[in-house]
């Protein structure tokens, strides 16, 4: 093709990214009509659709999702690969993007990015929080924050915290008024806090362990939420039981305010990650951010 198509392989990438044109043009300071005329001009490249387009919504075609997942993160290195060339000898410069669930922000992203931005003022950070799981390769992230087990196996993946335990806690207000649970089983006669699960739409079944044994207890409740620090106010208010990640509600433990019940049967798992496919490591930004998460981020537990 006589033409680069550069150009408007970047607008396209934005389209589907914010599934608009009208919100493609602001991003970028230009006109809807500039932009589609970019999305045109690359259709007409390409010869195929990219978009699936009516009066009211957009989609991307076949050969748009194609494009977008194999294009998407080899273009994002390559312009981070261009930036980087323009910076100054030892500077870093260039766009970080990150998946964080909502639990790991306190102790991954609020310690660790005030040093980071200020060791790389030149590398812009978006941090999209959220707590579905993510597909970073087809999304446009560099990389992603969650669990170990959480993370598919063709992923590199880089410890930032140490092990840690999810555990139940109530209210002793909650406690002395329906009793402590003795074992997994007594759950079941308990008010519970749930989540629906975003894969499955299904509730979450609290997962408890005792040497070699698991338990998935199948609790239920009045009140469905994935909201942590709503859920850790009713609880604290005598509302019922939660399942929580021990170090967010470990200032609540210290002062009484709720206190644990079945510890012996306490999880651990072992701990936060961020995990991204083989060839990001090739990004300066994100191997300094990694340098600054596991400084930083271990320490916040």
């Amino acid at each position: 093709m006589k033409t680069t198509l550069l150009p408007q392989l970047q607008v396209f990438l934005v389209v589907a990214r914010l599934g608009s044109f009208s919100s493609a043009a602001r991003e970028l300071g230009v006109s809807p009509a500039a932009v589609s005329q970019s999305v045109r001009q690359l259709e007409t490249q390409l010869g195929v659709v990219l978009f699936a387009r009516t009066t009211r919504s957009m989609s991307l075609t076949d050969a748009g999702r194609r494009l977008l997942e194999g294009a998407g993160p080899g273009l994002n290195q390559v312009l981070a690969s261009l930036t980087e060339v323009s910076a100054q000898p030892g500077e870093a410069v260039g766009r970080l993007k990150l998946t964080v669930p909502e639990i790991a922000v306190p102790f991954v992203m609020t310690p660790v990015l005030p040093a980071f931005r200020a060791r790389h003022p030149r590398v812009e950070v978006e941090v999209v929080v959220e707590n579905r799981l993510v597909d970073i390769v087809a999304e446009g992230y560099d990389a992603g924050v969650r669990l170990h087990e959480a993370i598919e196996r063709d992923m590199v993946q880089v410890r930032l915290t140490e092990a840690f335990r999810f555990v139940v806690v109530g209210a002793p207000s909650y406690l002395a008024r329906r009793g402590t649970p003795q074992k997994p089983e007594d759950l079941l006669r308990h008010e519970c806090f749930t989540i629906r699960m975003p894969s499955s739409g299904g509730l979450y079944a609290w997962e408890l362990e005792r040497g070699k044994r698991n338990w998935r207890v199948p609790v239920r409740g009045g009140v469905v939420t994935n909201h942590r620090l709503l859920t850790q106010a009713l609880v604290e208010q005598g509302m019922g039981l939660a399942y929580a990640f021990e170090p967010a509600v470990k200032e609540a433990l210290r002062t009484g305010r709720l206190v644990r019940v079945l510890e012996e049967y306490a999880p651990t798992v072992p701990g936060y990650f961020i995990y991204f496919p083989s060839r990001a490591r090739r990004s300066a930004p994100l191997r300094l951010f990694i340098d600054v998460a596991k400084e930083l981020a271990i320490k916040a537990l």
